[in-house]
């Protein structure tokens, strides 16, 4: 039974942390997304007389890779943390 009551709290602290580390990220996406379209249009007004503006295809491209790139380096992490846990309850069971 303990082990039952393990596997319940682990899930629920996994889900708060899970909840928590998401909303940060979105948070965090966002804010650089939005930086860093405002910086990009004011490079292109600098360098025009003429304002330019993105395609938003283009700038959602591009927030497509950020994101994907982010998404991969949040799983390198994970994985990391995943054979870290491994390794500290395989040495526990001994």
């Amino acid at each position: 039974m303990s082990e039952r009551d393990g596997f319940t709290g682990g899930f629920l602290a996994g889900a708060v942390v899970g909840g928590l580390v998401g909303g940060i990220l979105g948070s965090v996406l966002a804010s650089r997304v939005k930086k860093s379209a405002t910086g990009e249009q004011a490079m292109l007004t600098q360098n025009n007389d003429t304002p330019l503006r993105l395609d938003s295809e283009e700038s959602m491209e591009m927030a497509r890779r950020n994101l994907e790139a982010k998404i991969a380096q949040l799983n390198t992490a994970i994985d990391d943390v995943r054979q870290q846990l491994g390794s500290v309850n395989h040495n526990s069971h001994d």
